[in-house]
């Protein structure tokens, strides 16, 4: 049976503020930050759900509660480096403009992120490293992120309590600016201080026998070329992050939402932000499912004229022309069609960003810091995945959700499992989901143990109480389901075609 942790707790964040201590005496604190342990004003109810769901997942379970409990220190030895991997994919929330949407929703919160990093040094000892490291959306502020999520408190906080240094990096290679979804100035980053690696996993990859044209793939730039090259004559190739890729543990941190390609967010989505160049991963295939693409579903006229409009105005763009007559025709777009209207693969028939995530999770689980093992019978590598699900998202995911207060956290260490337990909480079925079927019946390197649902069992711990108990996943519910993304609707529900 594959364990996942469980954690409820009030459902927001209200009464926090950064650096976000746990406002609590534990004991196992007191080995890190002596009689500040307790500091964080009033009691800190999500600190307490991460403990209470590494707990759940059965972590140094004998030493729970006693001053010598290290959770994470069971998954890494002292002296490693441990690397965290948090969602910060913006900075803003569209749907902050009153339908019901905050950044709170889109990121993983500071609080999380400080309970997280407590324990990580806990583990990692005196003489390991900690950082966090994240590649956000292309025209997300990095700086803006830094204040919304406390990062710097958090930082500043250790340097003076225990003289640890937290690093922080932005691992894109460049930021841009949008106008009307048009690309209108771009900046050089500097990037993953210790570089970049690229991964190809040929025929072991997820795209292996899919019958998709990569010719028709598309990525997060204009030019296709440098996503048809990565996954062509043999090559499906991911240009990764060597700080994430030399970790010694890797604490992958998502939100809990929906998302318009996938369908859910979760654990498996969230490695799309290791990458050094977005422009290598498929998003969606070109045209219509009828022509091999599954950039919509139906071949109707005013689609295939989008399509053809985007195609002639990709190079043309790339190339800084006629920026302003595309702006122009996207504010009409916007006016006549809305939000709505599927493009881009935003929608249940999209077979291209499933693979793609599968196999960002198939490069990292088997890859080392020596390189790549895909010949070897399990993975070479633990990540423990933490999901926020204490403020979930619902509806225009993954920028633009509604707040849906859920008050949970989800620990474990496999990726497919924690999402499962995620999946039900969100009311959806897990078999309409190609990005966690696909890996669960999939016979290559496996990057997961699960085969079935019936093959996970929750450790839930209540608000408030002491004791885990044990649940199989058919008991996990909410007490609605969540609102699919609007290419979604009607087609991940449990119960619904």
């Amino acid at each position: 049976m594959i364990r996942v942790g469980l954690a409820h707790c009030r459902p927001g964040y209200d009464g926090l503020a950064a650096p976000w201590g746990p406002g609590k005496h534990y004991p196992e604190l007191e080995r890190l930050f002596g009689e500040r342990a307790a500091e964080g004003g009033s009691v800190n109810e999500v600190y307490a759900a991460v403990r209470a769901a590494l707990y759940g997942l059965g972590l140094d379970a004998e030493r729970f509660g006693t001053a010598d409990w290290n959770p994470i220190g069971a998954l890494v030895r002292p002296g490693q480096r441990i690397v965290l991997k948090p969602n910060l994919i913006r900075h803003w929330n569209p749907a902050a403009d009153g339908r019901g949407g905050s950044v709170a929703s889109v990121i993983t919160h500071g609080a999380i992120l400080r309970a997280v990093a407590d324990y990580a040094f806990l583990a990692a000892g005196p003489d390991g490293t900690v950082a966090i490291a994240e590649a956000p959306q292309m025209d997300c502020d990095f700086d803006r992120i830094r204040e919304i999520v406390g990062l710097d408190a958090i930082v500043d906080y250790y340097e003076e309590t225990i003289g640890r240094e937290l690093e922080v990096i932005d691992l894109r290679r460049e930021a841009v600016v949008f106008e009307d979804g048009i690309i209108v100035q771009r900046k050089t980053l500097p990037g993953d201080p210790a570089g970049y690696r690229a991964v190809d996993l040929g025929d072991k990859s997820f795209f292996t026998g899919s019958g998709l044209d990569p010719n028709r793939f598309r990525g997060a730039d204009y030019d296709p070329g440098p996503t048809a090259a990565q996954h062509s004559g043999g090559r499906n190739a991911y240009l990764l992050s060597e700080t994430v890729l030399s970790a010694d543990l890797v604490i992958n941190l998502p939100k809990l939402k929906t998302h318009k390609k996938t369908g859910v967010t979760l654990a498996l989505k969230n490695l799309v932000g290791i990458n050094g160049d977005k422009n290598w991963l498929p998003h969606h295939s070109l045209g219509a499912v009828g022509e091999g693409g599954d950039e919509f579903p139906e071949s109707r006229l005013i689609d295939r004229l989008r399509s053809r409009a985007t195609e002639i105005a990709r190079p043309l763009l790339a190339r800084g022309l006629f920026g302003g007559l595309f702006r122009a025709y996207r504010r009409v777009e916007t006016a006549a069609r809305g939000d709505q209207f599927i493009r881009s693969g935003n929608w249940y028939g999209n077979r291209t960003t499933w693979r793609m995530c599968c196999d960002l999770n198939r490069c990292l689980y088997y890859s080392d810091k020596s390189g790549l093992h895909l010949d070897a019978p399990a993975p070479v590598r633990t990540v423990l995945t933490i999901i926020d699900g204490v403020l979930a998202g619902e509806g225009e995911g993954p920028l633009a959700t509604t707040d849906v207060p859920l008050g949970r956290v989800i620990a474990g260490t496999d990726p497919v499992a924690v999402d499962l337990v995620a999946v039900r909480l969100m009311g959806f079925d897990e078999k309409k989901l190609e990005k966690l079927r696909g890996p669960m019946e999939d016979e290559g390197p496996r990057i997961t143990a699960v085969r079935r649902p019936e093959d996970v069992r929750v450790g839930e711990v209540a608000r408030g109480a002491a004791q885990a108990e044990e649940r199989t996943l058919e008991q996990i519910r909410w007490d609605r389901a969540f609102v699919a993304h609007a290419g979604w609707v009607g087609h991940v529900e449990r119960g619904e075609r």
